[in-house]
């Protein structure tokens, strides 16, 4: 038997109507430097900036780390909170337990000349994500208000990118 729900106070959030100018693709790669593992770097407004260059105004935005060792999350910019967040981490995946990715004497795919160990990141990747999906609503990420878009270092200091793909309807 199925229950049945009252629908009567339910309400759009915002309610537009738009014509459908233009079917907008659109897309860019941001690039940051990475200072310490497990360092969380606010992106939002860089995202906000990619979004308003797109020129959608009704659609979706795809932000995705480029990488298996750095996360996107979506989260409160509270520095106790990150920081608790990095200790809750560290303590799902360890730096110092054993992982066989870091045991030179036995992996043979995947290596290169820089190889480092850091089976800890890519376990702690697991957990986190590599990418979001963002409404897009009136020409911005319609995010909550104590919401942040985060790039996640998970490994060590160097280049990350992360490409974010806007999809809608333009203005």
């Amino acid at each position: 038997m199925v229950d049945s729900v009252s629908r009567s106070n339910v309400r759009p959030l915002h309610s537009a109507v738009t014509p459908a100018s233009s079917f907008v693709a659109y897309a860019e790669t941001i690039e940051y430097e990475t200072q310490h593992a497990l360092e969380f770097i606010d992106i939002t407004a860089d995202v906000q900036n990619v979004i308003a260059r797109s020129g959608v105004q009704f659609g979706q935005a795809v932000v995705m780390s480029n990488h298996t060792t750095a996360a996107v999350v979506l989260n409160e910019h509270e520095p106790l909170l990150l920081n608790d967040m990095a200790r809750v981490l560290s303590r799902l995946a360890p730096a110092g337990d054993y992982y066989e990715h870091n045991d030179f004497s036995i992996r043979t795919h995947n290596m290169t000349d820089r190889e480092c160990a850091n089976g800890h990141a890519h376990c702690q990747h697991m957990f986190l994500g590599a990418s979001e999906t963002l409404p897009v609503h009136a020409g911005a990420a319609h995010i909550g208000e104590w919401q942040s878009v985060f790039l996640v270092e998970l490994d060590h200091a160097r280049p990350r990118s992360v490409f974010v793909q806007v999809l809608g309807i333009g203005g």
